[in-house]
């Protein structure tokens, strides 16, 4: 079952890409875990989650109950004792909201570097990212943000395609190139862009031009009906088949890899 972990530049569309891989390997019968690694934690909205489900909704990292329960330590303790390892392994069946056959899980915000890194709720979460990289046979598609806070060394080797969303635009392509360096540091070397927001051959060529070093997975198009559906709080599966079909053939050419 791969395991996809798709970042890039804010606002470059990865949300709706992860949206939409989710809900074409559910359609092929695959077993889909989508995971919500990014601050901004809005995947539910893509996915097309009504408002009233999506408002029971409680971050990982916000579940202070669960975290002293699990590590012996109460959020916001830096430093001290707690477990590096606690229990993880039932927390996406008891805490995930499925929904048309995706289950999706908010991890919430790592605590950055510092003062904050060494702390039980990031404890808590390391520690599931790698049991769900490492144990959990099903699909497993990561929308995080433009970093790889969520990885660390020990589960790299375990993502089977990093995918960094770009579009035709300068400062999305610097932040792809920024992101290769982080993730090369960590030992990820499956890399992949997929370029979004694509309006014509101008566009394509900009892209492949100027990232000719990197693997290409795949385009989405420019389209107003992705932005039809955010308005109306829908996924763009339903509303755009051209998006779609051009998201099944980036996932064919993951699968192909």
């Amino acid at each position: 079952m791969p395991k996809i972990a798709i970042t890039g530049k804010g606002g470059v569309g990865k949300t709706t890409l992860a949206a939409l891989l989710a809900y074409i390997y559910a359609q092929r019968d695959q077993k889909v875990l989508a995971i919500d690694a990014d601050p901004a934690a809005n995947l539910w909205s893509a996915l097309g989650v009504p408002a009233d489900m999506a408002e029971k909704i409680t971050p990982i990292a916000e579940m202070e109950d669960l975290i002293y329960e699990r590590t012996g330590a109460k959020p916001g303790t830096i430093g001290g004792m707690f477990k590096l390892n606690p229990r993880v392994d039932d927390i996406p069946d008891r805490f995930g909201l499925t929904h048309r056959g995706v289950r999706l899980l908010v991890m919430g915000t790592l605590k950055a570097g510092g003062t904050g890194c060494l702390c039980p709720e990031n404890a808590l979460l390391r520690s599931l990212v790698t049991h769900l990289l490492l144990r959990r046979n099903e699909v497993l598609i990561m929308d995080m943000e433009a970093g790889i806070e969520h990885l660390g060394r020990g589960t790299a080797r375990a993502v089977d395609a990093f995918i960094i969303v770009v579009e035709p635009g300068l400062r999305s392509l610097q932040t792809a190139r920024a992101i290769r360096n982080l993730a090369a540091d960590i030992g990820i070397q499956q890399m992949s862009v997929v370029g979004n927001k694509v309006r014509n051959a101008e566009d394509w060529t900009f892209i492949t031009d100027s990232l000719a070093d990197f693997r290409v997975a795949g385009f989405l198009s420019y389209s107003p009906l992705a932005i039809e559906a955010d308005r109306r709080g829908v996924t763009v599966y339903d509303l755009d088949p051209n998006m779609v079909r051009e998201a099944e053939a980036i996932a064919d050419a993951l699968n192909a890899r």
